[in-house]
């Protein structure tokens, strides 16, 4: 529907991607007013968390286009792609993220209508920010049949959108839905070899529980999605955040309930997850592909050139993007000035992709001196822990973390701090700051590792 170039603002000296409404949609007055006046609707929410920002609006020889800020870590799209399923703690992270954009919007009155990973970009930080409100509306594709035209997101409409109706915020909670289930499994749950037969899915079929993908993962997931995904508008979260909040707490609950331990002569009181019960499958795939390089192009034209290069970001099938290059000028001298002000000369280098990064070093998990799995062990120090015998659970809890060392699973998450914690109850600072930074890594962000971390911070300082 549009295709987007990265280029240069001389007069501020930042880069910038410029998103043009391909011809097609161009060559229709009302599109191209719908066009203007969604991306001017869109800008409201640039001061929005991780939604993207919306520099100028304007037209080029007929054409809208959209000047906003660019994002060099790829989208979400580009790692599953590479990487396949996600880590909990990274998917919920980058969840939290879109969800707080697309509230954000629905609370002023915009609705996405195209949420899907290829929309979902990555700063140089890794954090999400949520791309193109409102823009399949303004073409006239925020549903399946508008038109006679048949979408390549159909991986992602709401039943709703299937069916040809106007789509609300529940159709982009139901699309945050299907990208929570693709993050966890590194699949849709409608994949189908068309787009029709997946867009009819969506009306018709039962969400395959996501745990027969990815064995890590618990029933109480599978539960979460189902309502993520009901076929009813009203039967799904009330919020994104909602959504997030109940995703993350099917997780936790998962792994045991969690156990307040306080005594009144110790110095701390400390909450240790619950025993993790590791299902036998594989942890996610985190082998990353090397990302193909865009092309280079170097454009002058008339003493106001620009180099550009062109990524179809829109135009893709049910399996993806597809990423094109086409030449084509548009000449911008600030993002606040009308696109065809003369007088400026733009040299720059293209790349249409981020950089890969390069593969992790493999590591081999050191094998508990007991024999026993990392799991059990971690759940045998844990029940020690609850009776209090820190001393005798030390030493289950670090052959399991040796055990579950760079798998990424929730065992290594939860195995890790409950180690930091036991070694906190027993006087230590060795490793606990670094144990708790590794947990937080694979499960996100809770609120006893932060408690625990503020401890050990006091108690031991910065340098444990």
């Amino acid at each position: 529907m549009g295709e987007i170039y990265r280029a240069e603002d001389t007069v501020l000296g930042r880069v910038v991607a410029i998103k043009v409404l391909s011809e097609p949609y161009a060559d229709d007055e009302g599109t191209r007013r719908r066009f203007t006046r969604e991306a001017r609707a869109a800008a409201r929410l640039s001061n929005a968390p991780n939604a993207v920002t919306i520099f100028d609006v304007g037209e080029h020889e007929g054409r809208p286009y959209i000047v906003m800020e660019y994002l060099p870590g790829g989208s979400l799209a580009d790692r599953l792609a590479a990487e396949g399923a996600q880590a909990p703690g990274r998917a919920l992270t980058w969840l939290a993220q879109a969800a707080a954009a697309l509230d954000a919007a629905h609370e002023k009155g915009v609705v996405h209508r195209d949420v899907k990973p290829a929309n979902l970009l990555l700063d140089d930080a890794g954090n999400v920010h949520v791309a193109d409100f409102g823009i399949a509306s303004a073409a006239g594709l925020d549903s399946f049949t508008a038109a006679g035209t048949v979408l390549g997101t159909a991986g992602y409409l709401s039943p709703e959108q299937a069916r040809g109706e106007r789509a609300g915020p529940a159709a982009d909670r139901y699309a945050l839905g299907v990208v929570a289930y693709e993050l966890l499994t590194g699949s849709r749950p409608f994949e189908r070899e068309s787009s029709t037969a997946e867009a009819a899915a969506h009306v018709t079929a039962p969400v395959p529980p996501a745990s027969s993908l990815n064995a890590e993962l618990p029933p109480e997931v599978d539960r979460v999605l189902d309502r993520a995904l009901a076929k009813d508008p009203e039967a799904r979260p009330a919020s994104c955040a909602d959504l997030v909040g109940a995703l993350r707490e099917a997780l936790h609950a998962a792994a045991g309930g969690t156990v307040v331990r306080e005594a009144a002569t110790a110095p701390v009181a400390a909450r240790a997850p619950g025993p993790v019960p590791p299902p036998a499958g594989p942890p996610p795939r985190r082998s990353r592909l090397p990302l193909v390089l865009g092309a280079v192009l170097l454009l002058g034209l008339l003493g106001a050139a620009l180099a550009l290069a062109l990524g179809r970001g829109d135009e893709e099938d049910a399996g993806g993007t597809t990423p094109a290059t086409q030449q084509e000028t548009v000449q911008p001298t600030t993002v606040q000035q009308t696109i065809t002000a003369p007088g400026t000369t733009i040299v720059e280098t293209v790349t249409t992709q981020a950089e890969p990064e390069p593969p992790p070093e493999e590591t081999t998990p050191t094998q508990p001196q007991s024999g026993g799995s990392p799991s059990a062990l971690n759940d045998e120090g844990f029940r020690l822990m609850q009776a209090g015998d820190y001393a005798g659970a030390l030493p289950l809890l670090e052959q399991a973390v040796a055990g579950a060392s760079g798998s990424g699973s929730l065992t290594e998450a939860y195995a890790s701090y409950n180690l930091a914690n036991t070694r906190f109850q027993l006087g230590r600072c060795d490793g606990v700051l670094e144990l708790l930074d590794r947990s937080e890594a694979i499960q996100g962000s809770r609120s006893e590792i932060t408690r625990l971390r503020a401890q050990a911070q006091e108690r031991c300082g910065d340098d444990d």
